[in-house]
């Protein structure tokens, strides 16, 4: 798991490059106009200008940032809801099951409302933290399948929005693909990590705990300890699909902190310095009415106590 850090990470400086300016070369002597050469090159300035104007126009990918996401003591979260919450019903927040303040989950472990009186750290779009936000019970949580807790708060995505302006993240409803852009967006270290889906574990074991279809990153997302529990952005959407939760840091072979890939057959596979993620798309079928936790709705396919 990608466990806390107690340690303050060294922060990184970016050098920018800056280009020359251009200089104007000397005239040449007048000669009489051109016109098959003036027609061309008002044809190519005017397509070149329609080609700008295309690039501003188009649709693009919606910018990520850390609104909505929070800091907890030891971890990564954010506000979530799921595609038919009401703004009146009391927000959730979603980090990793290892991330509970009782400790991790025992495998086949399942925990469903139990009273919480934790506090979140919420962050605006630049990464400040603007307010704190109290749950009143975890909702549910496990390390059973996936990695998820989920975190009922004491007060509903209306008044997060009346009174900071930020909306919650939206659970994406469908399974993820490979290839999908994605970023990874920490509000314990207030660090973004940009990649890629790269695939996806039939399962991952990690010491006692197995997960499912589990998201496997590109290289590019080396997420570090504290970033457990952060959500996993498809950035064409700007909805969730994963939390992320692990990595192999050492090379071990399905030890604590060193996932391996187990596939279908048994074969096992060990990527040193991949790290992975939760899909969610799963947890919506298991969210009713006032976004109460109901694991007995159609479709519910989450661990049961």
């Amino acid at each position: 798991m990608k466990k806390p850090l107690v340690a303050a990470l060294i922060a990184l400086a970016v050098a920018g490059a800056g280009a020359a300016p251009a200089v104007a070369a000397p005239a040449p002597a007048a000669e009489p106009a051109d016109t098959d050469t003036v027609t061309s090159v008002v044809n190519d300035v005017v397509t070149s200008a329609a080609a700008e104007i295309s690039k501003i126009t188009a649709p693009r990918a919606q910018a990520v940032d850390f609104a909505g996401t929070v800091s907890l003591s030891n971890c990564s979260g954010s506000v979530v809801r799921m595609p038919g919450s009401e703004d009146n019903d009391p927000a959730l927040v979603m980090s990793n099951g290892h991330c509970l303040e009782s400790g991790f989950p025992a495998a086949g472990e399942v925990i469903v409302d139990q009273p919480s009186t934790r506090t979140f750290g919420l962050l605006n779009s630049a990464g400040t933290r603007v307010a704190t936000l109290r749950a009143s019970k975890i909702a549910y949580a496990t390390m059973t399948d996936t990695d998820v807790s989920l975190y009922q708060l004491t007060t509903t995505y209306a008044q997060i929005k009346s009174s900071y302006g930020i909306n919650a993240l939206t659970l994406n409803d469908a399974h993820p693909t490979a290839g999908t852009a994605i970023t990874v967006v920490s509000g314990y270290w207030k660090r973004t990590y940009s990649c890629s889906v790269d695939g996806f574990a039939y399962r991952l074991r990690e010491g006692q705990w197995t997960w499912k279809d589990s998201v496997r990153y590109t290289s590019a997302c080396n997420t570090i300890g504290g970033t457990s529990g952060s959500p996993v952005i498809d950035n064409a959407t700007g909805k969730v699909v994963a939390v992320n939760n692990t990595g192999n840091e050492d090379g071990g072979r399905c030890t604590d902190n060193n996932p391996c890939e187990v596939d279908a057959n048994g074969a096992v596979t060990v990527r040193q310095g991949i790290n992975y993620g939760q899909q969610t798309y799963q947890i919506i079928p298991c969210v009713g009415l006032d976004n109460k936790i109901d694991l007995g709705r159609s479709g519910c396919t989450l661990p049961k106590p």
